[in-house]
Order: C-alpha cells, then sequence, then structure tokens
C-alpha cells in the first residue's frame, strides 16, 4: 500500500446515550479520520476540515457494510484513524481500519478491503501511489467483502470503469487473503501464549 502510515484504533464498544443515533437497535458506528499536521503543508489545517469529513464518512459507510451492528444493540463503536504518512489514496485507510475492528474482536460479516487501480501512459496499474495518482490517469479506488463478494466503496471517473474495476477488486481479493494470514498467525500466537 505504497508507504501510508496510519495508527488506527477502536475504543471498544460503548453503550449508546442517545438513543435516537441508533438505527433499528443496531450499534452505531463512528469514524474520526484526521491527517497529522506534521504531513500537510498546512500548519493551521482544521482537525475536522471538510476533506477528513469526508473521508471519515466514506469510511464509516464502508465499516458500517461489515459489521454484524445488529449483534451490538445499544452500543456505539468508534473508529480513530491518523495517517502519518500519506503516500496513495484512502484503501490503506480502510484496511487498516478493517485489521483494527478484527483484532479488537467485532463481529464482522467478511472483511472490509479496499484498493486502487488505474492508468499511467496508458499502463494499468494497481496500488496506486501519490505520484501515480496525481498524473492525471483514470483511477479508481474499490472496497469489498470478498467472500461475499460485494461491493463497499466505488471512487472512479466513469471513463475506463470496466477494467480499472476488475484489477481493483483482483487486488481487494489478494489484500484479503493477506490479511486473513495475518489474523490466523496473530491468533495462533495468542493460542500458543495462553497454553505455556
Amino acid at each position: 500500500m505504497g508507504n501510508t502510515k496510519v495508527i488506527a484504533a477502536v475504543y471498544g464498544l460503548r453503550e449508546i446515550q442517545n438513543k435516537s443515533q441508533q438505527k433499528n437497535g443496531h450499534a452505531l458506528v463512528l469514524c474520526e479520520y484526521s491527517m497529522a499536521h506534521f504531513n500537510t503543508g498546512d500548519r493551521r489545517r482544521q482537525k475536522n476540515d471538510r476533506r477528513s469529513t469526508e473521508i471519515s464518512l466514506v469510511i464509516r459507510q464502508t465499516m458500517e457494510a461489515c459489521i454484524l451492528t445488529e449483534l451490538l444493540p445499544h452500543s456505539q463503536i468508534d473508529i480513530f484513524l491518523q495517517v502519518l504518512q500519506a503516500d496513495g489514496a484512502i484503501s490503506c485507510i480502510i484496511n487498516a481500519a478493517t485489521l483494527v475492528l478484527a483484532d479488537a474482536g467485532v463481529p464482522m460479516r467478511d472483511l472490509s478491503v479496499s484498493c486502487s487501480a488505474g492508468y499511467l501512459n496508458s499502463t494499468p496499474l494497481l496500488d496506486l501511489n501519490y505520484v501515480e495518482d496525481s498524473a492525471g490517469g483514470a483511477d479508481v479506488t474499490v472496497g469489498i467483502l470478498p467472500k461475499l463478494d460485494k461491493v463497499t466503496l466505488l471512487q472512479l471517473p466513469m471513463e475506463t470503469f470496466e477494467t480499472v474495476f476488475a484489477l481493483a477488486s483482483e487486488g481487494c481479493k489478494a489484500i484479503a487473503e493477506r490479511v486473513r494470514k495475518v489474523l490466523q498467525e496473530n491468533t495462533k500466537q495468542l493460542e500458543y501464549r495462553r497454553a505455556a
């Protein structure tokens, strides 16, 4: 995922104080995204600027699609994401959020994974970095639930849709496989420690 570095945290499940925020008795998912000030050109950048608010909303909607909110009635899940170094798309942030939710034991339908794809000089590329993304070629960011084969995020210009969508979907499936392996290794290590 390029050189993007993200700190992600889920601060447990809290009981909802304002019941009107809930949807059908399901858990409420909140997300807060921010970029580290030393990573931006503008030192006076507001914490909740328009771009951060938009990214927070996209991530929240993507995570709501994978979290089994109906299993956590009267709860609130807070996801905090801070980007320390950015060299790519929103994909890395979504993948980090998925890992932290899985590690926190939040029940999910499937892993929500994301990947970008695009064109640079008429060559299709997977997992664009900042330079490739800024070069002006067509690109797409895709988020999927790989086992369910369900799209949770789609950001793209409409030209060249099919080619870059297929490439990004394959990238998501490869990322999902890697995320599963990391989670399985982590679980094995925890089991080993508990047995010792």
